[in-house]
């Protein structure tokens, strides 16, 4: 036992030291979602730690992605049939995230190679599985669309990175975020391949008045439909009061 403990610890030993790792940090990992809530912007910055001189060879790099809650997504095309658009076709994408940032330090499409990329899902095509998709069309619709909402983000060298030690990123988050957690990754990247990562996560929740709606409506929705009527009426009988004052 004690020759077999040995042999470990000589093992252990003789493996080499992690070169590079990543150090990272938010500035805030919780976002509140109240009844006035725009957008919020997180700052993403880290270091580059070393136990030796940074090695020689492909320049170092960084990417970042913030991934929101997955839902099982639908995409249907429309066709215009006797003048009129309707549904035609529709594809399961299965799970695809409602939110997806990636910003790095260079293009993407230069520091990622295709294997690592189908490894650590980086990219925004590799992060919605599409598991069961036949015709990709459907999955380039749905990013299209969900870019065009400001969902998904591709910011190439929007991370700044100083002297191959330092980095900071900005991500922008929109007002129209689903609740729960997203995932945050940072990889550090060399040659194409992944060399370290950094995983953590920002909470996002709604609160105040925009919590108690959410609550009333999935946890009472004959309260909350009756409590929305009954605002509707008072909105349009106030209204109407309004205009049959000024009227001459």
């Amino acid at each position: 036992m004690r020759v077999a403990r040995a042999l470990i610890l000589l093992l252990l030993m003789a493996l080499p030291a992690q070169a590079e790792r990543v150090v990272a940090g938010l500035s805030q990992a919780r976002v509140s979602i109240t009844t006035d809530f725009s957008g919020s912007e997180i700052l993403v910055f880290g270091a580059v730690k070393r136990e030796a001189p940074a090695p020689e060879g492909p320049d170092l790099n960084v990417v970042v992605t913030v991934a929101g809650p997955s839902e099982p997504t639908t995409v249907r095309r429309k066709d215009r049939r006797a003048g009129i658009w309707v549904n035609a076709d529709m594809q399961d994408i299965g799970p695809a995230p409602t939110f997806y940032s990636v910003a790095t330090s260079a293009p993407l499409t230069e520091i990622l190679s295709p294997e690592t990329d189908r490894k650590h899902r980086i990219s925004i095509r590799r992060a919605i599985r599409g598991v069961g998709v036949t015709d990709n069309n459907y999955i380039d619709a749905l990013i299209r669309i969900r870019q065009d909402e400001g969902l998904y983000q591709i910011n190439d060298s929007a991370v700044t990175l100083q002297q191959d030690t330092l980095f900071r990123a900005g991500i922008a988050l929109p007002a129209n975020l689903t609740e729960g957690a997203y995932a945050t990754r940072i990889f550090l990247l060399r040659g194409g391949d992944v060399i370290d990562r950094y995983d953590t996560v920002i909470v996002v929740r709604k609160v105040g008045l925009e919590r108690a709606l959410y609550n009333l409506a999935y946890d009472q929705p004959l309260i909350y439909g009756i409590l929305s009527l009954a605002i509707a009426i008072i909105a349009g009988w106030a209204a109407s009061a309004v205009f049959r004052y000024f009227q001459p």
